[in-house]
């Protein structure tokens, strides 16, 4: 009985390592173009260098095998933070694909009445599914506002590309990180000269997702803001302006 019992618990751990180092090496590839093409900014805003990646045939075709291996994945049957990271991933693996197969451009939106994302689609499972899908449908139903930290629309005023893939592992490390890094530059927001707050078009689109009121919005600022910024939101704590810069996050 014993030896049957040690070894099912074997077999369990066995595994679980297969599907760890499986959700590790699933995203080697992105993690690889990641380190390779996205430059780190004095100014605190990550850009993206799509004319390079578009000289590399190897690399292209890298990216091209990434978003291919999820054809037939279910990313149902991984955990809540594994399917997290990979749909985040996929949508900016997909968003960096769009932007390559039309560079040069000026912003994603060019060329479109209310932009690409229902249009640009990948297969996932046997099933074309969507940005605007992996965003609103799934992404986004999952409850963390922190999601907004980590999708990248190939734009100036979004926050960062990351120099990492996301992993189930570094999920909730990378997440905090990111909305630190958003809320306390001038893209998320502001102090305006007359007062109140300048704030990132997301937290008007999304203001649901963030707590539905502008109090609760504010509070998030908060969360996430250096205690000299949280001072000043306080002193400021009324919302009078949203900006939004869709110009490519190219390299200059």
């Amino acid at each position: 009985m014993l030896k049957r019992l040690l070894s099912a618990f074997a077999i369990m751990l066995a595994g679980q390592s297969q599907a760890l180092a499986e959700n590790i090496d699933r995203h080697t590839d992105w993690n690889s173009l990641l380190s390779s093409y996205v430059e780190v900014n004095v100014d605190g805003v990550n850009r993206f260098d799509y004319a390079r990646l578009k000289r590399s045939e190897e690399d292209v075709v890298r990216l091209n095998r990434y978003l291919d291996s999820f054809r037939s994945v279910d990313l149902d049957g991984l955990s809540r933070d594994a399917k997290f990271a990979a749909y985040v991933n996929i949508y900016n693996a997909l968003t960096v694909k769009h932007i390559i197969g039309r560079y040069p451009v000026r912003s994603i939106r060019s060329g479109y009445i209310s932009g690409p994302w229902k249009r640009v689609k990948t297969m996932i499972n046997g099933v074309q599914v969507s940005l605007d899908t992996i965003e609103h449908d799934i992404l986004r139903e999952m409850g963390d506002p922190r999601v907004h930290y980590a999708l990248n629309c190939a734009s100036y005023s979004c926050p960062n590309l990351q120099t990492v893939a996301f992993t189930d592992e570094n999920l909730d490390g990378l997440l905090d990180q990111a909305a630190r890094d958003y809320v306390n530059h001038p893209r998320g927001v502001s102090i305006r000269q007359r007062g109140g707050l300048e704030v990132s078009s997301i937290y008007v689109w999304f203001k649901k997702d963030f707590g539905n009121t502008e109090r609760e919005v504010i509070d998030h600022l908060l969360d996430y803001a250096t205690p000299q910024l949280a001072e000043q939101i306080r002193l400021n704590a009324e919302i009078m302006a949203d900006v939004y810069d869709w110009s490519l996050n190219d390299v200059d």
